[in-house]
């Protein structure tokens, strides 16, 4: 397992997680993960949080690449998911959006839920909606980076590469509202409709986290990039910019 670590000290390590692997076992997970790794590394793990999570200060989907924040003792842990669930962490993604989004910039705030039909999915609805118990408030802000046609389809598919900064942190957040602003990620197997085009050779789905803003526990602020990964980049390349 090629997991790089970007950062360490004696309270937190930062991995640039490649995609294709799940950064910890939930329900019938049966293959290696993140966590599996780092805890072979720094069998220390074993003693922060609680399994199977241990150290993880937050979740990145199985094929999400980028950047994964893990703490090495408890109290670390306990500081850097404060900062989470009080929404003071700034992270961006890069992510590959189907079609056009028209507007260069923009703010989606919905309410979000599990899906009735797809106990896999995530579902999005307006604040006003009152149809359905449990939903909780999601907030994303995005804005365009660049506009793509396709010219290996007769289609001319189109695309749109976003900035996208999480001001909450819900299960398939920008997946759920990607989709819902009806130009889900190329690639998303689960997000995507049964019309979306993708770009030939993508396996998995254009998201990345490219960028973490946060205090640790010694008091100092620090911010941490991933580059976007060799496959994502090869992939823009088969595109041509649209004018």
């Amino acid at each position: 397992m090629d997991v790089k670590i970007i950062y360490e000290d004696e309270n937190v390590l930062v991995v640039d997680k490649p995609a294709g692997i799940v950064v910890f076992p939930e329900g019938q997970t049966t293959e290696n993960t993140v966590i599996d790794y780092l805890v072979e590394k720094f069998p220390a793990l074993n003693n922060v949080g609680e399994a199977p999570r241990y150290g993880i200060a937050h979740r990145l989907d199985k094929d999400t690449s980028g950047i994964l924040l893990v703490a090495k003792n408890t109290e670390s842990l306990i500081f850097l998911q404060k900062q989470f669930k009080n929404r003071e962490v700034e992270k961006k993604y890069a992510t590959l959006a189907t079609g056009v989004v028209k507007e260069n910039s923009g703010i989606i705030h919905t309410l979000i839920g599990r899906a009735k039909n797809d106990p896999r999915k995530q579902v999005a609805h307006s604040l006003e909606y009152k149809g359905k118990k449990g939903l909780r408030e999601a907030i994303t802000e995005y804005k365009v980076l660049e506009r793509f046609t396709d010219p290996s389809t007769s289609l001319r598919a189109s695309y749109t590469l976003l900035e996208v900064k999480i001001k909450t942190g819900r299960k398939h957040q920008i997946r759920c509202h990607l989709a819902y602003l009806k130009n889900p990620i190329a690639g998303d197997k689960i997000y995507g409709f049964k019309n979306s085009p993708i770009p030939e050779g993508l396996g998995r789905q254009f998201l990345h986290a490219s960028y973490l803003k946060i205090l640790l526990s010694d008091g100092v602020i620090k911010e941490f990039n991933s580059d976007l990964p060799k496959e994502l980049i090869s992939i823009l390349k088969t595109l041509n910019t649209k004018s």
